[in-house]
């Protein structure tokens, strides 16, 4: 019983370190913001941000009622705790079942508190690009796109494929996707660097072991909110005729855009859109994520100068494992997580990698 009751104990001071990050009073004011905003009578003009503040409206909403409802559960068992007999066994075993359903509630909201930076809100740009490699490594990016598009899907959120080149053979050559959803950068930003492949390649008539390499980078939507100054002059803009599979990727269009940002290099592309405008508009968004993401790149690599240490987390470096043959075995080759359900990883099942690099991420910043 003493093991139990410093269980609950535990609980209560792991839902009152949540409980101050989250900020319930903050989020019940915000809710409010929220509905005002969605009465507004201009509020469907913009169709995009309406859906936006509709998913954000729902993401507080489920998180109030969470707290609330551990809230009440934490002090139902601390109350039961207090006055139940030792010997009455069968009440303490049902506090027990109670306790283990407490702590798998509080383990979600936990991940919610992994997930306070700035930009950790934002819709995300996931952009995958087959490493050297030829048709099989088109294939196993072909194959993290699905796995990425299902992940999204069992989390409920909406992808919009921006740019795709598919190979000649099969698979794809690289595709920029963004997906919409509350917390979607946060949740995908553990996903960037290179992902290794290991399978017998079924493009081998000699059936040998292939090993191969895809990257996937990850950026936060930026809108007005964050200040990111492009200037019309160091802008090269072409337009060209979308090509590709179509179907089950891009619609048909005439109207491709391709902007290079001259002082840095960067170049994006968008064909998805029917009309050149809304082209060129994707692609401007799609610069200004990535001009974000190289001033965080920045900042890091300053960070560590300043520590005087060399980082392990390079952009493009390798983070996890997938091998299919001899033995079947997903790694985050920084976390340590495995799982030999291979089937379940690729059909979209990473959230567990998701939550032990954000528990692992938080470890590292707390220690330094």
């Amino acid at each position: 019983m003493l093991e139990l009751k410093s269980k609950i104990s535990e609980l209560r001071e792991r839902f009152e370190d949540v409980k101050k990050v989250l900020k319930p009073e903050e989020l019940r004011e915000e809710l409010k913001k929220l509905d005002e905003r969605m009465s507004a009578p201009d509020f469907w003009n913009d169709q995009d941000k309406a859906k936006e503040t509709v998913q954000r409206r729902k993401w507080v909403e489920e998180t109030l009622e969470k707290i609330e409802r551990l809230e009440s559960s934490i002090k139902d068992v601390e109350e039961l705790g207090e006055i139940t007999p030792e010997e009455d066994t069968e009440t303490w075993a049902m506090i027990d079942e109670e306790v283990n359903t407490i702590e798998k509630d509080l383990k979600e909201l936990e991940l919610k508190t992994y997930l306070s930076g700035e930009v950790d809100h934002k819709n995300a740009y996931l952009m995958i690009q087959a490493g050297a490699g030829g048709t099989e490594a088109c294939d196993w990016a072909d194959m993290l796109f699905r796995m990425y598009k299902r992940w999204a899907e069992r989390k409920g959120f909406e992808v919009e494929i921006v740019d795709i080149t598919p190979d000649d053979v099969a698979g794809i050559k690289s595709v920029t996707m963004l997906v919409k959803g509350p917390y979607a950068y946060g949740y995908l930003k553990g996903e960037q660097g290179v992902h290794r492949l290991v399978r017998i390649s079924p493009f081998d008539a000699n059936a040998r072991r292939h090993t191969s390499f895809a990257a996937v980078s990850v950026m936060p939507q930026i809108d007005e909110e964050i200040n990111i100054e492009i200037k019309p002059e160091d802008l090269k803009i072409e337009t060209f005729r979308a090509s590709g599979a179509g179907g089950q990727y891009v619609n048909k269009t005439d109207t491709a855009v391709r902007i290079t940002h001259i002082p840095t290099g960067i170049t994006v592309s968008c064909q998805q859109e029917r009309s050149q405008y809304q082209n060129k508009r994707k692609a401007l968004e799609l610069l200004k994520a990535k001009l974000y993401q190289l001033e965080l790149q920045k900042l890091e690599e300053k960070k560590k100068q300043y520590e005087g240490e060399k980082t392990d987390i390079g952009w493009g470096h390798q983070i996890r494992s997938y091998v299919f043959h001899p033995y079947k075995l997903v790694k985050d080759l920084r976390t340590g997580y495995e799982t030999g359900n291979v089937d379940a990883v690729m059909d979209g099942e990473i959230d567990e990698f998701i939550e032990s690099y954000l528990k692992w991420k938080k470890q590292k910043e707390k220690s330094n």
